[in-house]
């Protein structure tokens, strides 16, 4: 493969890898150094990762470098997701802002309450918006093991909500 092609595709699977990291919860200059470091081993390790695998190859290494962070900061078990508000709504007005924020502080308090699996399909389809059969390369499963994990995780999901919605209102 050219080199030049190569760097490409390169760089567009590592900003897609960014931009999940960001949405995982890392602050710009750590989701900047993981994808560095990934980019990093990537070349170190280039000829040894089969051309099929590497985008898997990389989205692992940088999420395992990420929860890596995460444990050696803050050594909590629970990671938090960042929402941008103005990406879902198109015109803003105080109020939609504050009842977005307080949505998104919902879904934040569920998705914590979710093991981490279904966390990070739910996340992977609905937050980055990745198609089933990408999600199943990723995890190097079939696209039907994808489709029932994301079930029971969507089940969960709307059970936990329920219960948090429950528990607001007593």
């Amino acid at each position: 493969m050219n080199d030049s092609i190569m760097g490409k595709k390169l760089n567009e699977i590592l900003a897609f890898v960014y931009s999940y990291l960001l949405k995982m919860g890392a602050s710009k200059e750590d989701a900047e150094d993981i994808i560095q470091e990934t980019a990093y081993k990537f070349l170190t390790y280039m000829d040894s990762i089969k051309t099929s695998n590497i985008q898997s190859w990389l989205f692992k290494v940088a999420i395992n470098h990420y929860y890596d962070m995460t444990r050696k900061q803050s050594r909590r078990k629970n990671l938090l997701l960042k929402f941008n508000v103005q990406e879902l709504f198109e015109e803003e007005t105080p109020e939609k802002v504050v009842l977005q924020s307080e949505l998104g502080r919902a879904i934040q308090e569920v998705l914590n309450k979710l093991s981490p699996k279904s966390r990070q399909l739910l996340i992977l389809k609905y937050s980055t918006e990745l198609k089933i059969t990408e999600i199943a390369q990723l995890y190097h499963t079939k696209e039907a093991s994808i489709k029932t994990s994301l079930y029971r995780a969507r089940q969960q999901f709307i059970e936990e909500y329920r219960r948090y919605e429950h528990e607001q209102r007593t």
